[in-house]
C-alpha cells in the first residue's frame, strides 16, 4: 500500500517506533509521519524505573539516534501531539494546528498513570513514573529524600521501592490489596517475592488504604489506615489506564482501549490500527478480548501493523511475555494465567530460584519464575508452538529437563 497521504503513527512510544522501522526494513516507500507528544526522541520506558538511582542527570534510552529516522525519510515530528482526528476526512489535527492527511492511520497512543484520588496528591514530592521526565525528577529526589513511600505494589512500585533502597532511603510499599502484583502474579508466588523484598529492607503494608497526604506545601506525611508514615518522597503507581480519548471521540469502538481485530485493524474503520497498550484485541492465549501492558507486546504488534501495511497481512498471535527487575531479583512470567487456574510451585537447583506453572484443564498455560531466566525461555519455547504439557509430565521435573527429554526421545527415535 503506498500513496501522496502514507502511513500516520499517533504516538512516539516503543509501539510508534516499531510500527515505523518495520514500515522501512519491510519495503513501504511511501510517506510516513509519526507525531510524538514529548520533545525527547522515541525512547525506552522499563529502564526508567531502574536506572534513575544511577544515572539521575542523565538517563540515555533513546531507541535510536535522530539520524535513524532522517536516513529513513521518517518525518518525526516531536513535541507535537495530535488532538483530533477525522476518520470521514482521513485527517488528524495537531497541536500546532497542522491537518495533515492519512492513508492509513496508526494509533500508538499507549496509557497514562490512574491518578491518585486523595487529599494533598498535588502536594510537591508526590510523584508518579510514566515519562523520561518523570524518571529524572525521581531521580533527583531520591539524592536526598530519606523516607519514601511507594504506593500500588505493582510492578513499578517495587522496582522503585528497590532503586530508593540502593540509594539508602527508608522505604514503606502500601498496597491496597491483601497482596503483592495480585493482578500480575499467582498467590502460590507472591509471599516468595514479599519476603525477599522484606528482607532486603523493605517495608511492606498490604490490605493497606492510603486516605491523605499532609504537608506544609511539601508532602510530610501519609496517613494509611495501618498508620501515619513520614515521607520526604511519596511516589505511586496504582494502574493505568489506555489513551483511547481520540478514538472515542472520532466515534471509533472504544472499550477499555480500542477496539481491533485479530490483525489489529479498527472495528468501526479499516483504515485504523491501534498497537501496544492502547489496543484491546482477541488473542488466542486469552479468554477473550485483551489489552496488554508489556514492550514485547508493543513491538509484536507494532511489526505486525508496519508488515501488513507493506503487504504482508497476518493475525496477531504473539506469546504474551513479561520481566521486572526488583533489586537483584528477576521475575519473568510467560503466557496468560486466570484467576481459576490450578498453580504448582515448584524450587530450583538454588534457594532463589523458584518457577510457579498454571495448569488450565490440565494444560500448562502460563509460567511464572524467579531469578529462573532458563526455566522461562523453556516455558517461551513451549507455550509458543503450544505444545501440550500436563500436570503429570511436570511432576518432580522442571520444563527445560522435560523438554531436553522430549529432545533426546526424538533423537532416538
Amino acid at each position: 500500500m503506498t500513496s501522496a497521504a502514507g502511513v500516520v503513527v499517533v504516538g512516539g512510544g516503543q509501539a510508534g517506533f516499531s510500527v515505523v522501522s518495520t514500515l522501512r526494513a519491510s519495503g513501504y516507500e511511501g510517506p510516513v509521519t509519526v507525531f510524538a507528544a514529548e520533545p525527547h526522541l522515541p525512547y525506552q520506558r522499563p529502564p526508567l524505573s531502574k536506572k534513575a538511582h544511577t544515572e539521575p542527570d542523565g538517563v540515555r534510552v533513546e531507541l535510536v539516534p535522530e539520524s535513524f529516522y532522517r536516513e529513513r525519510d521518517i518525518d518525526l515530528r516531536l513535541g507535537d501531539g495530535v488532538i483530533a482526528l477525522d476518520p470521514a476526512a482521513r485527517t488528524v489535527l495537531t497541536r500546532a494546528g497542522s491537518r495533515v492527511p492519512y492513508d492509513h492511520l496508526v494509533l500508538a497512543t499507549g496509557a497514562r498513570n490512574r491518578p491518585l484520588p486523595v487529599p494533598g496528591a498535588e502536594l510537591a514530592g508526590v510523584h508518579a513514573l510514566r515519562s523520561l521526565d518523570d524518571a529524572l525528577t525521581i531521580g533527583r529526589a531520591l539524592t536526598t529524600a530519606r523516607e519514601v513511600v511507594v504506593i500500588g505494589g505493582g510492578f513499578i512500585g517495587l522496582e522503585l521501592a528497590q532503586v530508593a533502597r540502593a540509594r539508602g532511603a527508608r522505604v514503606t510499599v502500601v498496597e491496597l490489596t491483601d497482596r503483592l502484583l495480585s493482578r500480575a502474579v499467582s498467590a502460590e508466588l507472591e509471599p516468595r517475592l514479599r519476603e525477599w523484598h522484606e528482607r532486603a529492607g523493605v517495608r511492606i503494608l498490604t490490605g493497606t488504604a492510603v486516605h491523605a497526604l499532609e504537608g506544609n506545601g511539601r508532602v510530610e506525611l501519609v496517613v494509611t489506615t495501618q498508620g501515619i508514615l513520614p515521607a520526604g518522597l511519596v511516589v505511586y503507581g496504582i494502574g493505568a489506564v489506555p489513551r483511547d480519548e481520540l478514538a472515542r471521540e472520532a466515534g471509533l469502538a472504544v472499550r477499555d482501549g480500542v477496539v481491533v481485530d485479530e490483525q489489529l485493524r479498527s472495528v468501526t474503520d479499516p483504515r485504523v490500527s491501534a498497537v501496544g497498550d492502547c489496543a484491546r484485541h482477541p488473542h488466542p492465549h486469552a479468554d477473550g478480548m485483551v489489552r496488554l501492558e508489556s514492550v514485547q507486546n508493543a513491538i509484536d504488534q507494532g511489526a505486525l501493523v508496519g508488515r501488513r501495511l507493506a503487504g504482508s497481512p497476518a493475525t496477531y498471535e504473539s506469546l504474551p511475555w513479561f520481566w521486572s527487575d526488583q533489586g537483584e531479583i528477576k521475575l519473568q512470567i510467560a503466557g496468560l494465567r486466570a484467576p481459576s487456574d490450578e498453580v504448582r510451585l515448584v524450587a530450583g537447583d538454588s534457594a532463589d530460584r523458584l518457577a510457579a506453572y498454571a495448569f488450565r484443564a490440565d494444560r500448562l498455560v502460563a509460567v511464572e519464575t524467579l531469578n529462573w531466566p532458563a526455566e522461562h525461555l523453556a516455558a517461551r519455547r513451549l507455550l509458543e508452538r503450544r505444545t501440550p504439557v500436563s500436570a503429570a509430565e511436570l511432576a518432580g521435573t522442571t520444563l527445560g529437563a522435560l523438554a531436553r527429554a522430549r529432545r533426546a526421545a526424538e533423537v532416538r527415535a
